[in-house]
């Protein structure tokens, strides 16, 4: 990170960073709203409809808890008019990074209670993943529509009128999620994945949940790790394990072998797919995951 901050300074000798508003700069007449990553840049265009140009600074299929931003990415934020990130320690490069640009930002988990992280080093600390409950993501609509109200005042009723269509959307998706879920027997109720990015899923659901490591920083399993999911599995008879798109699961197809439990499939957590992929939006997303859990602890196949 120290890095990619010492290159403002040259950006701003070289006269790279444009000197005008930031909307003339993008290009258009809205304003710029820039996301740490692809599921708040979905949802913050659902609350901002046609009123605002929203952004992600990461892209499709990014790893965002130890992405690295690039001097390009510094210039992106300069021609913003407002910033979001998610808070909670999962943009662990966001904060000095927003301090190199003199653009308001706002933390979109606010309100949000937090689940702690129980495991390794990490115990303590909050579990950043509070958007995998469609109920958190209600808090996050509250707040974009106040950060967009502020921003563009003249629009705030659409803004307003945007949120409540979409929470009802969030909560239509939310009792989807709990029915079916509900449905999966007890002794299958547990959910074995990569990263505990689960955790406000499983909570809402009433699976218990396990994983191999707390957070993707981590970038490998250690042994132990490995041998803890194994012994999990094994002693809960576990019918199927899950990885995230954003992680290799080497290390998941493993813990499958030693059990004899089948590798369920590919969860989506840290970002969206291209358009013609299988989660386009946020919406998508939860729906694809919970029809991919339940397919993989019943053996449904349709």
């Amino acid at each position: 990170m120290p890095k990619t901050v010492a290159i403002l300074p040259l950006l701003l000798a070289l006269g790279v960073l444009p000197a005008c508003s930031p909307s003339q700069a993008s290009g258009t007449d809205e304003p710029v709203v820039l996301t740490t990553f692809t599921v708040l840049a979905d949802i913050a265009r659902n609350v901002a409809g046609d009123h605002l140009k929203v952004e992600s600074i990461t892209k499709v299929g990014a790893e965002i808890h130890g992405y690295e931003p690039t001097p390009g990415d510094i210039r992106k934020a300069s021609d913003a008019d407002l910033i979001l990130d998610n808070g909670l320690n999962l943009e662990v490069w966001f904060h000095q990074f927003v301090e190199s640009v003199d653009v308001p930002h706002k933390i979109v988990s606010d309100r949000v209670a937090p689940m702690d992280i129980t495991e390794d080093s990490y115990a303590g600390k909050p579990n950043p993943h509070a958007w995998m409950s469609p109920k958190n993501v209600q808090i996050y609509v509250d707040n974009m529509v106040d950060a967009f109200s502020e921003l563009d005042p003249e629009n705030a009723a659409a803004f307003a009128a945007n949120g409540k269509t979409y929470k009802a959307e969030l909560q239509k998706v939310q009792d989807e999620l709990v029915a079916e879920l509900s449905a999966v027997p007890k002794k299958q109720r547990a959910l074995v994945s990569c990263e505990g990015a689960f955790s406000y899923l499983a909570r809402d659901a009433g699976l218990t949940e396990k994983y191999i490591w707390p957070v993707n920083a981590e970038q490998q399993a250690t042994p132990q790790q490995i041998a803890s999911t194994t012994e999990f599995v094994k002693t809960n008879a576990v019918p199927a394990v899950f990885c995230e798109s954003t992680v290799s699961d080497k290390a998941m197809r493993q813990v499958a072998s030693g059990t004899g439990a089948e590798f369920g499939g590919t969860l989506y957590v840290d970002s969206l797919s291209e358009a013609d992929g299988p989660v386009p939006t946020y919406l998508d997303l939860i729906r694809y995951d919970a029809d991919t859990i339940i397919r993989g602890l019943t053996g449904r196949t349709s």
